[in-house]
C-alpha cells in the first residue's frame, strides 16, 4: 500500500514538474526599444514679463505714482498693436524696502515699494525689439524672461512622433537582427513629449524710468520639440 502511494506521489510531482516547464515554454518573448524624434523650428510667438517698480516714503504716494507709470506702458503697448487680450497682469506687491548705510550697513529708513507686471505676448517677432524699447520709454523698468513658442504645435508635435517611431523601428530590427531574432508585432506603446526648449534672454532693473532708448537686440533663434515612444515588439 505504501509503495503504491509513493508510486502516486511521484506521478504528482512529476505532472506539476511538467505543468510548469510548459507553462515558462508559452511565455512570449519580447524586445523593448526606445525612439527619440526631434524637430527644429523657428518660433512665432514670444512671451515677456514687463513690470514697473516705484518706490516712496508715502505708501499712497507709492501705490499712486506705480499705478501711473504701469498705465501708461499698458497704453504704450495697446496702442503699438498688443491686443489687450495678449496683456495679462501677472504681480501686484507692495511691500517695505529698507534703506542701508553705504559704510556701516545699519537700516537708516525705509520706503514702500510697489511692483505691477504684466505677462505680455507677442505675435509679431519683427516687432518684439522696438516693443520693449517703447515699453522701457514709457516707463517699464522690469523686463525679464522673454521666451519664445509656436503658436500651434499639432503639426510638428506630428511630424516628432512619426520620426520617433521611425527611429523605434529601426532600432528594434538592428537589435533583433543582431542577436539572430525574428521581429514580431508591437505588443505595448507608449509616448512622452517634450518641449520646447527655447531661447530666453532677460532684463531688470529697478527705479525711475530710463529716458534713454535701449533697442534691445532679440535673437529668436530656433526652438525644438522632442517626443519619445517605448515600444515592446514580440520576437521568435
Amino acid at each position: 500500500m505504501r509503495t503504491k502511494l509513493m508510486l502516486l506521489s511521484s506521478v504528482v510531482v512529476l505532472a506539476l514538474v511538467l505543468s510548469a516547464c510548459g507553462t515558462a515554454a508559452a511565455q512570449p518573448r519580447s524586445l523593448s526599444v526606445s525612439g527619440t524624434g526631434t524637430v527644429s523650428l523657428a518660433p512665432d510667438i514670444a512671451y515677456v514679463y514687463i513690470g514697473v517698480h516705484t518706490e516712496n516714503a508715502d505708501i499712497a504716494q507709492a501705490v499712486a505714482n506705480n499705478n501711473s507709470q504701469a498705465q501708461a506702458v499698458v497704453e504704450a503697448l495697446r496702442n503699438s498693436g498688443v491686443d489687450a487680450k495678449d496683456i495679462q497682469t501677472s504681480n501686484f506687491s507692495v511691500y517695505t524696502s529698507n534703506n542701508y548705510d553705504k559704510v556701516t550697513g545699519e537700516i537708516t529708513g525705509s520706503n514702500f515699494a510697489v511692483d505691477n507686471n504684466v505677462y505680455v505676448t507677442v505675435r509679431d517677432l519683427t516687432k518684439l525689439g522696438s516693443l520693449l524699447d517703447t515699453a522701457i520709454k514709457a516707463g517699464a523698468n522690469n523686463i525679464n524672461s522673454v521666451s519664445f513658442d509656436l503658436a500651434d504645435k499639432t503639426a510638428a508635435m506630428q511630424q516628432a512622433r512619426q520620426k520617433a517611431m521611425t527611429n523605434a523601428g529601426d532600432l528594434a530590427a538592428e537589435l533583433s537582427k543582431t542577436a539572430d531574432l525574428a521581429l514580431g508585432g508591437i505588443q505595448t506603446l507608449s509616448y512622452t513629449e517634450n518641449g520646447p526648449i527655447y531661447y530666453a534672454a532677460g532684463m531688470g532693473g529697478g527705479g525711475g524710468a530710463p529716458a534713454a532708448s535701449v533697442a534691445a537686440p532679440i535673437n529668436p533663434g530656433m526652438i525644438q520639440l522632442t517626443a519619445t515612444v517605448n515600444v515592446t515588439y514580440s520576437v521568435k
